[in-house]
């Protein structure tokens, strides 16, 4: 499986995909979310950077959001806000509310969303980072709004089955090693961004 390469999707638009068990990839994850980051900021006006993080715990497939909020939260940092943890998940039933909350309290932030997605079969167990909005739950035919300026999804599931119960056969371990790297990488970020404002 290639690591790190780009394909061209709807209008042009670049998604990137990254092997999750090749950790050495953290660090070019890291400076491609960088780079986006900072184009939206120069372009946008923006000041800051908040880590959307969707799913539920209910569901070990849908998990991978949770958990990655959850690992930042206990990093401590300073310049990457998060919302949606395992005790306070971002999810269907709560997303509006949440995008409410965050507009009206973090206005000028890029927002980078993160979730669980489902892909082609030998993609299973890849990340993928791209520009543009996420759309939660469309991989088991939810209807919820668009949201982030960035997304990042762990895929955890091939787009053959639509059933929602695929997302609670998914191997917990498959999960935590993209919860893993994504976490790596995200941290790598809040470094590079830590770096940026001492100047």
């Amino acid at each position: 499986m290639k690591t790190g390469w780009c394909r061209k999707w709807k209008k042009s638009r670049e998604i990137y995909y990254f092997g999750s068990d090749k950790h050495f990839d953290t660090e070019a994850f890291a400076q491609t979310l960088h780079e986006m980051i900072s184009e939206i900021m120069q372009e946008e006006g923006k000041q800051g950077v908040l880590a959307l993080c969707i799913g539920t715990d209910r569901s070990t497939g849908d998990s991978l959001g949770p958990l990655i909020g959850h690992k930042l939260k206990e990093q401590h940092m300073h310049q990457i806000k998060i919302v949606g943890t395992l005790d306070y998940p971002v999810h269907a039933m709560n997303l509006e509310q949440s995008m409410a909350m965050i507009h009206m309290c973090y206005p000028n932030h890029v927002i980078v969303a993160l979730d669980a997605s489902v892909g082609s079969q030998d993609h299973v167990g890849c990340v993928t980072l791209g520009k543009g909005t996420l759309r939660p739950g469309l991989g088991v035919c939810k209807d919820l709004q668009e949201v982030g300026d960035i997304f990042i999804t762990g895929i955890v599931g091939g787009y053959a089955n639509y059933d929602p119960l695929m997302l609670q056969s998914v191997r917990l371990s498959v999960v935590m090693k993209m919860a893993d790297y994504i976490c790596e990488s995200v941290f790598l970020v809040e470094q590079f961004l830590e770096k940026a404002s001492l100047f």
